[in-house]
C-alpha cells in the first residue's frame, strides 16, 4: 500500500511539473522556429541583393552547351525595333532552386545578347512557397532569382521561330503574363505555364506533374528535338 501511495505521489509530481515546464518548452520552441524563419529570410534577401548587383556585370557563357552554340544574353531588356534582322527564338528551361526546382523560357533574337524571361513563382519568399502547396497565392511572371545564372542550369530546349510567328508567339507569352495572377504547386505551376507556351507554338507536352529539368528534357525528347517551329497559319 505504501509502495502503491509512493507511486502515485510521484506520478502526480511529475504531472505538476510537467504542467509547469510545458508552457515555457513551447514557448521556447515556438521562438526558435521564429528565429529560425527569419534568419532563412535573411539570407535568402540578401542572395536577391547579390543576385541583383552581379546578374548585369556577369557575362553569361552560353548555356545552351545543352542545346546549341548560340550565345548567351547577359541581361533582360525589351525587344527594341532597332534590333538587326535575323532569327527568333524560344529557350525553354529548368534550373536548380532550393527544393523542387523552376522552369522558364528565354526568349528573343539571336543576334543579340539581351533577353525577356517568363516563368510563374510566387510572389514572396519561402513562406509564400509553403502557402501554395496548400492553396493559391499571387504570382510573379518576370525573371527570378537564378534565371540568367548559367551556374543553375539544368536543361534547356531551344527553338527557333522567323519574325512573323515570334511576334505571335512573344504576344502570347506576354498576355500569358498578364493573366497568370496566382501560384499553386498542383496546378498553376511552372511547368504548366511553360507548357503552355509550348502548346501555342505546336508542340507536344509532357504532363505538367514532374520535375522542371524531366519536364524540359521530356519536352525535347517527344518533339524529336526540333529546333524550327512554324506556327500554323491564323484564322
Amino acid at each position: 500500500m505504501a509502495n502503491s501511495l509512493t507511486r502515485s505521489g510521484r506520478c502526480l509530481l511529475a504531472g505538476f511539473t510537467l504542467a509547469v515546464l510545458l508552457p515555457a518548452i513551447v514557448q521556447s520552441a515556438a521562438a526558435q522556429e521564429a528565429d529560425a524563419r527569419v534568419s532563412s529570410e535573411r539570407v535568402i534577401s540578401q542572395k536577391r541583393e547579390v543576385y541583383k548587383r552581379t546578374a548585369n556585370a556577369n557575362a553569361l557563357v552560353s548555356s545552351d552547351a545543352v542545346t546549341d552554340s548560340q550565345p548567351a544574353p547577359p541581361s533582360p531588356r525589351k525587344l527594341t525595333s532597332r534590333s538587326a534582322k535575323g532569327p527568333y527564338y524560344v529557350d525553354f528551361r529548368a534550373r536548380t532552386a532550393a527544393s523542387w526546382g523552376h522552369a522558364f523560357v528565354w526568349y528573343g533574337k539571336t543576334s543579340e545578347r539581351a533577353v525577356d524571361v517568363a516563368g510563374l513563382t510566387p510572389a514572396g519568399d519561402t513562406l509564400a512557397y509553403v502557402v501554395g502547396h496548400l492553396t493559391v497565392v499571387p504570382s510573379e511572371t518576370g525573371a527570378s532569382y537564378g534565371d540568367l545564372d548559367p551556374d543553375y542550369l539544368t536543361a534547356s530546349y531551344r527553338v527557333y521561330l522567323n519574325e512573323a510567328d515570334a511576334k505571335r508567339v512573344f504576344a502570347y507569352i506576354k498576355k500569358l503574363q498578364a493573366n497568370s495572377p496566382v501560384w499553386n504547386a498542383e496546378t498553376f505551376n511552372c511547368t504548366g505555364f511553360i507548357g503552355d507556351i509550348a502548346t501555342f507554338m505546336g508542340l507536344k507536352v509532357p504532363h505538367r506533374w514532374q520535375r522542371p529539368e524531366e519536364y524540359v528534357n521530356n519536352l525535347k525528347a517527344m518533339n524529336g528535338g526540333r529546333q524550327i517551329v512554324r506556327l500554323q497559319p491564323e484564322q
